[in-house]
């Protein structure tokens, strides 16, 4: 990934230093398991232990001779190891570490990863309380629908992130295997107990059953929840774009002293940031493509995964840490403009309440048919400057169904409010299923909560 969408933490954990390293702390792992069944001298793995190291340059010098980036990286190290080196890599073929390792490599970007949804999830938990009653219009089809607020259009998206991290967790965890057994999977050079023993020292599970390398589906599933990922970055980040609209202007991104929103117009400021994130999101659909075209390996194994996981895996990790990072920034940073979104309520004249109007009348004895065509009516003959709580007060046969306390409390919208009240207070505190994809807590995630202040 470009230098520009790269955060440094995440950045770090897929250098080529960091990959080897992995790999590096597979083998190690090995000697001393091999060393522990008798299967290689003690004196050996405690050599391996203490001496293993490799340079980069000088695996790529030997690569250019064998062709082969494993073979030049245990060459490498086996330099380092002296005499004993021989015992390195011993029994294993090269997807044995290169999977394991990778294993390794997903982990601890996820630990990064993590730390991302959390500052998310706290922008968004403040949002929704400093704006759980700040009322707004509730869109269908782009148009005016319902009163909302703005902290419960907030709500919707942090559970969803909430059951998107869930997912991400879920396919982490099902990766966090170690793969020992060999050329095509029958442990031919070494048993089953190396990898039990390295998944205890490395902290990973021994893979059900492998040909010559872990079955990609797992690699297809963690690639497809960093698309959804991306799918709920995306969903929030077009929201973002259409309230920023010159003509709604419900909210502004946050724009600092010298920022420039474009080259000939000095008076733009534009949804940079959303529109940013909307771009970075395809890159991790399509990403979740090519995982899936990897599922489909030709009998025990081929390598033409191999050089796909090189470019989509660390892509995806670097752009989902960068994307999640963005966003919240944008939403740390946002401004709400509340009056103008009671001046966008106004346009429609009170329309937004006729739902209620619509229950207030069958209340009051009327079929649904008939009040739906009285309160449809009034709506459609509404004149400039109308509002639609007066002319129904004003219309003869409307006014037989409703009394101006109701409809006061109708057009207030204090029953949107207080209901939200109950919804918004569960979600803040991690209630309404809002993780049910796994149906259990989500692992390492920050159980404090913004106190709900009603």
């Amino acid at each position: 990934m470009i230098a520009r969408y790269t955060r440094p933490e995440m950045g770090a954990v897929f250098t080529p230093e960091a990959r080897f390293q992995c790999l590096l702390e597979v083998e190690v792992a090995v000697a001393q398991a091999q060393a522990r069944l008798k299967i290689i001298p003690e004196k050996a793995a405690k050599e391996i232990k203490a001496k293993a190291k490799f340079s980069v340059a000088r695996i790529d010098e030997i690569e250019k001779t064998t062709k082969h980036d494993v073979i030049a990286f245990v060459s490498s190290v086996a330099e380092n190891v002296g005499p004993s080196g021989r015992y390195l890599h011993y029994g294993m073929t090269s997807s044995d570490v290169l999977d394991t390792a990778l294993s390794l490599q997903v982990q601890k970007a996820a630990k990064i990863l993590f730390t991302r949804f959390d500052r998310m999830e706290m922008a968004l938990s403040k949002l929704i309380e400093r704006h759980s009653h700040t009322l707004s219009a509730g869109r269908t089809h782009g148009m005016h629908a319902e009163a909302t607020t703005f902290g419960f259009k907030m709500a919707g998206h942090l559970a969803e992130f909430r059951r998107t991290r869930a997912r991400v967790e879920r396919a982490v965890d099902q990766l966090r295997v170690v793969k020992l057994s060999g050329a095509v999977g029958t442990y031919s050079t070494q048993p089953p107990e190396v990898e039990r023993l390295v998944g205890e020292a490395l902290g990973l599970t021994p893979e059900t059953l492998a040909t010559q390398v872990v079955p990609r589906d797992r690699h297809a599933e963690l690639m497809w929840t960093l698309a959804m990922t991306g799918a709920a970055i995306e969903r929030l980040s077009v929201e973002m774009r259409h309230l920023q609209r010159t003509e709604v202007g419900e909210v502004i991104e946050s724009f600092t002293p010298g920022q420039k929103g474009s080259s000939a117009m000095p008076h733009k400021k534009n949804p940079i940031s959303a529109e940013n994130l909307t771009g970075l999101a395809r890159i991790l659909r399509a990403n979740a493509g090519a995982a899936l075209e990897n599922v489909a390996l030709w009998h025990e194994r081929d390598i033409s995964h191999s050089s796909v996981e090189r470019v989509i895996v660390p892509d995806s990790f670097i752009l989902a840490d960068y994307a999640l990072d963005r966003l919240a920034g944008l939403l740390e940073g946002l401004y709400v403009d509340s009056e103008r979104m009671k001046r966008n309520m106004n346009l429609s004249q009170g329309q937004l309440f006729s739902s209620q109007v619509l229950l207030a009348m069958i209340d009051r004895g009327l079929l649904r048919e008939e009040a739906y065509k009285i309160v449809q009516r009034v709506c459609h003959d509404l004149e400039p400057g109308d509002s639609l709580e007066d002319r129904l007060m004003a219309d003869p046969e409307a006014s037989r169904y409703v009394d101006k306390k109701i409809l006061r409390a109708i057009f207030s919208g204090e029953t949107q409010k207080k209901r939200i009240d109950s919804v918004l207070g569960s979600i803040l505190k991690g209630g309404r299923g809002g993780a049910a994809t796994t149906g259990r807590p989500a692992k390492g995630a920050r159980r404090e909560r913004l106190k709900w202040k009603k």
